[in-house]
């Protein structure tokens, strides 16, 4: 990431943070403190690696017999129950080119993405077109999908499929709460956190016509040009799309840590993360960003780019990925009574299963490839997400938790997980 002329210590040192590479090499400073018995709250079992690869090369082959897996993505939750929502909205749309589509599609995965924190085991919602009743990630993504088809998000009665700014500006928590068929009976956490970000995307965009678009037409997904622009040879990086995302859209993250005037979004404090500047004893997980990041690889590709350098991101920290990992065996609680207390997600025992969910999951990559015959190339981590990691610790949860619910509860504001 290239700093600004002029910038402070401070604001240099910050930015470093805005990278997918600085998530990486400081959860593995975690690890390592983890596998020398430092971290408060966990102890590290490397042992129990290769049982936890077995069971994910177990899901894999479930669920993608021809090992023809797709990336980890918002797209995969738009095709649930087998119905390629996406499909048919391409084949009703007014675009006249594959940049408009590619805008369109963008428009949809930021905002049904910056939707996806954990929905709570209580809510669900039942698709109108299908009559088919859907929770968590994937009722998130349709209930997202169907506000989107619906026109909600756009100002422009004759085109429906986009997002626009002014309508995020304005949109409550009670617009959201009906479009998510929530209730007393049916209720979503972080409902109110929610509205506020992409209240806060929508002002975003507003202020910054020259990146979101012209001044009469600011969108989220005018941010296919501004990725566009560094493409050579029609190719993008995956990690390019990340520092796009953390650069432009850092102030839509509720009030945290900044440093520098920079807004650190998903960083967290934690005493053992080393530095050399003004970062030490900060560590970032951009975890939404980075589960955007995956989302719009595609629609890139659809229009025409190639995306590279995709290793160059992280696993997600969240709760599937770190309870597969719980739940295996790999990593436990030093104090098992933690287990029955809700954490903050600020807290030094989230922060480090975080970083150890980051890490491990950078560790756990080889022997699923090992097993299944790919090398690193053909078979990225975002494979490895959704064949895979995430699929495997949603399953052992639903053996080991007739509800399906995480090893470890966090108390979310319905704008990290």
């Amino acid at each position: 990431m290239t700093d600004q002329p002029n910038s402070s210590p401070e604001t240099q040192a910050a930015r470093t943070l805005l990278t997918a590479a600085a998530v990486r090499e400081r959860s593995h400073q975690l690890l390592k403190a983890g596998l020398e018995d430092r971290l408060q709250h966990f102890a590290v079992n490397l042992g129990r690696l290769e049982a936890c690869a077995d069971e994910v090369v177990a899901t894999i082959r479930e669920a993608y017999p021809s090992l023809e897996i797709p990336f980890h993505a918002r797209w995969r939750h738009f095709s649930t129950g087998g119905h390629d929502r996406w499909d048919a909205v391409t084949h009703g749309a007014p675009w006249t080119n594959a940049g408009e589509m590619a805008r369109s599609a963008f428009d949809l995965a930021i905002v049904s993405v910056l939707l996806d924190a954990g929905a709570g085991p209580q809510w669900c919602y039942q698709e109108g077109r299908t009559g088919e009743t859907y929770a968590r990630s994937e009722g998130l993504a349709v209930a997202s999908f169907d506000m989107f088809v619906s026109g909600a998000f756009s100002s422009r009665p004759e085109d429906p499929f986009r997002v626009d700014a002014d309508v995020l500006m304005a949109l409550t928590a009670e617009d959201l709460a009906e479009g998510f068929q929530v209730s007393v009976d049916n209720p979503l956490v972080g409902l109110e956190g929610r509205a506020a970000l992409l209240n806060r995307l929508g002002r975003v965009v507003a202020t910054n016509p020259d990146i979101f678009g012209q001044v009469d037409d600011p969108r989220p997904g005018g941010l296919v040009d501004v990725l566009a622009a560094t493409a050579e040879d029609d190719a993008v990086k995956a990690t390019s799309i990340l520092e796009a995302l953390l650069t432009h859209l850092g102030p839509i993250w509720p009030g945290r840590i900044t440093l520098g005037g920079v807004d650190l979004g998903d960083t967290w404090r934690h005493p053992l993360v080393e530095a050399s500047d003004a970062t030490k004893g900060l560590i970032p997980f951009h975890k939404l960003s980075q589960w955007l990041s995956y989302s719009l690889i595609e629609p890139l590709e659809w229009a025409g780019y190639t995306v590279t350098d995709i290793n160059g991101l992280t696993g997600l920290p969240e709760y599937r990925n770190g309870g597969l990992f719980l739940d295996m065996g790999v990593i436990g609680l030093k104090n098992p009574d933690e287990a029955r207390q809700a954490h903050a997600v600020d807290s030094p025992l989230v922060v480090e299963w975080r970083a150890l969910t980051v890490a491990l999951l950078d560790r756990i990559a080889d022997p699923i490839r090992a097993r299944l015959q790919f090398t690193a190339e053909d078979f990225p981590l975002a494979k490895a997400l959704e064949g895979g990691t995430w699929a495997t610790g949603r399953r052992l949860a639903k053996e080991k938790r007739g509800d399906g619910s995480p090893p470890l509860s966090i108390i979310s504001d319905g704008t990290v997980f």
